[in-house]
């Protein structure tokens, strides 16, 4: 169950005071251009002291099979999370949508995590970053385990960057993988607020390679 309400155009500003109060917009549809306001009575969160990285994704990383980039092509990554996919046909991302979390990477509050072939994007995340909480709101894939091998490198760039808070919004199978959980809706609140009051970088020294990945994942699963 969650709690909506219809919100006229908003800004990046309001945007940042919604997340911080524990709400987030979502569209119907990419092509409805309404957005409502979400605050889930369970929320979706992936523990970061408790993180778990699947064996055989492991061995894929250490494969190194794509490149991995963070913050090189936000808007493209917003919009590969917004193709209909299998399964999903339309998503909620529409244009207000996108227009907001472009804003917010232009002002260092919103990152993406990309997986690279070449020249070929062909997977990747994003979400919005306050002090000590990341907020992740999707991600895609166009290649196998490309969304994952991602949604592995945030996880390390956010413990090493002193991160308290990984939400995820809803529970998925790809998310529970990983040891991705619900709480309710006063926890959440408060692993928030704790969160909001520390100090964190998106960029911390010697993230971001498979040898740092696979070195931390092997002393937290």
């Amino acid at each position: 169950m969650a709690g909506r309400g219809k919100t006229p155009a908003i800004t990046p500003e309001l945007l940042l005071k919604a997340y911080a109060s524990g709400i987030f917009p979502m569209a119907e549809a990419s092509d409805d251009p309404q957005i409502f306001w979400v605050d889930p009575t369970e929320r979706g969160i992936l523990p970061l002291d408790g993180l778990h990285l699947p064996r055989s994704l492991r061995k894929v990383i250490r494969k190194e099979p794509f490149t991995v980039r963070v913050d090189t092509a936000f808007a493209a990554v917003v919009d590969g999370c917004a193709e209909p996919a299998p399964g999903r046909e339309n998503t909620w991302i529409n244009r207000q949508i996108r227009d907001l979390y472009i804003a917010l990477f232009r002002e260092g509050f919103a990152h993406s995590v990309e997986c690279w072939e070449g020249e070929v994007l062909v997977g990747g995340l994003y979400g919005v970053s306050i002090n000590g909480a990341f907020f992740g709101e999707s991600m895609f894939s166009r290649k196998t385990d490309a969304s994952k091998i991602a949604l592995a490198f945030l996880c390390e760039r956010l413990i090493r960057g002193g991160y308290l808070l990984l939400d995820t919004q809803f529970i998925t199978s790809h998310l529970a993988q990983f040891g991705a959980v619900e709480i309710d809706r006063d926890e959440y609140h408060a692993l928030l607020g704790q969160a909001l009051s520390v100090a964190a970088t998106f960029y911390p020294a010697g993230a971001g390679t498979a040898e740092s990945v696979l070195q931390l994942f092997s002393q937290t699963s």
